[in-house]
């Protein structure tokens, strides 16, 4: 349960607001994706200290941190003043572990760089704040969720009944069905004979059946090529915003499931889902196969009943690692090389057993043809979205794992 802390009010303006206040404020500025817009407050900015100075005094200045009290104490405060508040509260980040900072090194201040050349990074404390505002917005305007554990069309031995039983096996949990056990003693001996002695077998235990249910190990396979900040949108930040947010679901509701997060570009590599706020788009190619590997590799290892890829892409397959580690490109069409290799690799993550749900933010004709040939060897689902749909598209499929094609 949240407990709430008051204190007395001293007046100082940098402890008169809640920290999430501030850090939703800031939500787009730590979630650049290097997508230029000339329009944002955030553009020209980047993971410097100067640059976190700047953003915070916006969030001061736009009268929705403070409330109106504070608001006029800080439109009264001169220049000095508002550089002093900005350090109390970066000072007040660092001391409730939201970010972590780099100092300057000595002697910069006198050169004339000052803090520029100092960087700062988000913790995984703000980054699980952050997940859980994305997951509390995509989810919100859905209304309420039953959320809890994978369903199977399977049963085990279990405490949750469903009204069948089964004989006992060695392992199972002993949650005995009394009526089963005793029908089988009586079909075998005979109805009682009164002398209150029952000869019960071992082939007689009878256990209640209930719902099977399973771990999940997910992997989310990014896209992070050059398109997805081009054409006059951001399509990166959305899907970043997607993966912060199934993250902190899986970890507050499917305690079980694994998660992982893989990027493909010219190449791909998996990396923390701690690093992903401050992760940006990367070369201009999209090496699907690869990313597919990588993905696999980490399924194989995860040791669950139930496997998966979740794909955001709204490029076609143009590059492939060969043999030999180069990398071949072709980003003009339908490369019969790039989609032959890509679709054999779909045909490995269908032998083993792991599905895959692409989620795209395009509807590229070649780009359509490829994704609906990939769900039909794999029986997958494609999900043909826009950025601001992206979100609650994937996030209820997550949870309800239904059967069928939203085109």
């Amino acid at each position: 349960m949240k407990l709430t802390r008051y204190t007395k009010f001293t007046g100082d303006l940098s402890t008169s607001f809640d920290l999430d206040d501030l850090l939703s404020q800031l939500g787009d500025f730590l979630l650049d994706s290097g997508y230029y817009d000339p329009f944002s407050p955030n553009a020209n900015m980047d993971d410097s200290m100067e640059s976190l100075r700047e953003a915070i005094r916006q969030a001061l200045d736009s009268g929705e941190l403070l409330d109106e009290d504070g608001q006029e104490k800080y439109d009264e405060l001169e220049e000095p003043q508002v550089e002093e508040l900005i350090d109390k509260i970066i000072q007040r980040m660092k001391a409730e572990q939201y970010l972590n900072a780099e100092e300057p090194s000595q002697g910069q201040g006198e050169q004339g760089e000052g803090e520029g050349d100092a960087r700062f990074e988000v913790t995984d404390k703000a980054m699980d704040f952050l997940g859980y505002k994305a997951l509390r917005d995509l989810l919100g305007p859905l209304g309420k969720s039953s959320l809890g554990r994978h369903d199977t069309r399977h049963e085990a031995a279990g405490v949750e009944t469903n009204g069948s039983s089964k004989p006992y096996e060695f392992g199972d949990t002993l949650n005995l069905d009394i009526t089963a056990t005793l029908n089988s003693v009586f079909a075998r001996e005979g109805a009682p004979n009164g002398s209150g002695v029952l000869n019960l077998e071992y082939a007689d235990l009878h256990v209640q059946q209930a719902d099977y249910q399973s771990s999940c190990a997910t992997v989310v396979l990014l896209d992070c090529s050059h398109s997805m900040i081009l054409y006059g949108e951001d399509r990166f930040t959305p899907a970043k915003r997607v993966a912060m947010a199934l993250s902190h679901l899986i970890r507050t509701q499917f305690p079980g499931d694994s998660l992982s997060l893989v990027l493909f570009h010219d190449s791909a590599e998996e990396i923390p889902i701690s690093q992903l706020p401050r992760v940006k788009v990367g070369p201009h190619y999209t090496n699907t196969r690869e990313g597919l590997r990588v993905a696999q590799r980490i399924l194989r290892g995860s040791g669950k009943d139930m496997k998966q890829i979740v794909m955001i892409t709204d490029g076609k397959p143009s590059a492939l690692t060969l043999e030999d580690g180069r990398i071949y490109k072709n980003a003009f069409g339908l490369d019969p090389l790039v989609i032959s290799e890509t679709l054999e690799e779909v045909g490995r993550c269908k032998r083993s057993g792991i599905m895959i749900n692409t989620f795209m933010l395009a509807q590229d004709y070649a780009l359509v043809q490829f994704v609906q040939q990939m769900s039909a060897m794999c029986r997958g689902k494609a999900y043909f979205t826009t950025p601001q749909n992206l979100g609650n598209y994937l996030l209820m499929d997550f949870m309800s794992r239904r059967s069928k094609h939203i085109n």
